[in-house]
């Protein structure tokens, strides 16, 4: 007799039967769970993530599902841990662009309360830069990007791109963004300078490859279209977000003759350099010419006069860039989303009504 059958009979001479416990099936998914519980994939992510924003009788349903199909998150949830850096890379494309510190600012908040570190990378808006920060991703270096530009790198790795795009946002459906609404944004500065009296509002454009300055301009040219207002070409100048490109466009728009009382700016920086331009010529803002801007950068308020300007909430578009992409790393099946916030118009010392004589 063997030693563990002598020991079962010196436990009261009876055999201890084997377990009746079924052996463990395969690996159970978050979809299969997500079907067999009639409910979506975000919802089953939520329920073991966060079950406080679940309802409980969602949450006790996903539960016994998960119970019955035998599915074990915590030990999944143990797995993609010990596969992360716990970094995630946060492009953008001028660090020297004051609007992008606020929006950085809540990246970091949401990282650190989430154990996650931020790598910043400055691209300059080169493809090759983009590129390099990219790479880190396929090479396990970094989990996942926030890119703050209009252009998302290519990841040579399989499934979904672990990818938020913030402040811009792309046409791929696939990739999740977070963004103002732009349109809206720049009707409302432009529909608040026609109430002023306002009838020749010069505009200064963004970069035509972006997709929130096509909106810009779109919401400019809604305005005047709901004014009755020709749209001059020739009151339309590009620039590339800087304070210089501002001072050019003015300079330009004067030294091509165009009468104008108004200007609209896609930015604050350009709004200031405009400000800087119109000065040098003795135009005063706002008696002779009011100005717009878009963004509220903290200088704006500190100009002489102050700056109005489209405000847009780079705190929390940060913030939600970075819920998620968090939301994404925890579960790939989570469905892409494109969430737009609201920008509202703040109105400062650099606008005032229409001169009489330029009515």
């Amino acid at each position: 007799m063997s030693a563990d059958g002598s020991r079962r009979k010196r436990q009261g001479g009876k055999s201890i039967p084997a377990s009746t416990e079924a052996a463990p099936g395969r690996v159970r998914t978050v979809k299969e769970i997500a079907a067999a519980a009639n409910v979506s994939v975000a919802t089953v992510s939520r329920a073991l993530q966060r079950p406080e924003v679940v309802s409980e009788a969602t949450r006790l349903h996903i539960q016994e599902v998960v119970k019955r199909l035998g599915y074990t998150p915590n030990a999944l949830a143990r797995n993609l841990r010990t596969a992360r850096t716990r970094l995630i890379i946060a492009l953008l494309p001028d660090i020297a662009n004051p609007f992008f510190s606020q929006v950085i600012r809540g990246i970091e908040q949401v990282a650190h309360e989430n154990g996650y570190s931020v790598l910043l990378g400055e691209t300059q808006s080169s493809l090759v830069r983009e590129q390099a920060y990219a790479d880190m991703v396929a090479a396990r270096q970094a989990d996942g990007i926030i890119t703050m530009s209009h252009r998302v790198p290519a990841i040579p790795i399989q499934g979904r791109l672990p990818v938020v795009n913030a402040c811009e946002y792309v046409k791929d459906q696939q990739i999740s963004s977070v963004y103002v609404d732009n349109v809206a944004g720049a009707r409302a500065a432009v529909d608040y300078l026609v109430t002023l009296g306002h009838r020749d509002i010069a505009f200064i454009a963004g970069p035509p490859t972006s997709p929130i300055c096509i909106d810009r301009e779109q919401g400019y040219r809604l305005a005047l279209e709901a004014a009755r207002l020709p749209c001059n070409p020739a009151l339309t100048a590009l620039g590339d977000f800087s304070i210089e490109a501002g001072e050019r466009a003015i300079e330009l728009l004067l030294a091509q003759g165009q009468s104008f009382s108004a200007v609209f700016c896609s930015n604050d920086e350009m709004a200031i350099g405009a400000m800087r331009a119109l000065a040098s010529h003795g135009l005063r803002v706002p008696h002779d010419v009011s100005v717009v801007g878009f963004d509220d950068i903290r200088f704006s308020r500190y100009m002489t006069p102050s700056l109005t300007t489209v405000a847009q909430p780079k705190n929390a578009l940060g913030r939600e860039a970075m819920s998620m992409l968090i939301e994404l790393l925890n579960d790939a099946e989570v469905p892409p989303r494109k969430r737009v916030l609201s920008a509202d118009l703040v109105v400062r010392g650099s606008t005032a009504p229409c001169p009489p004589r330029r009515s």
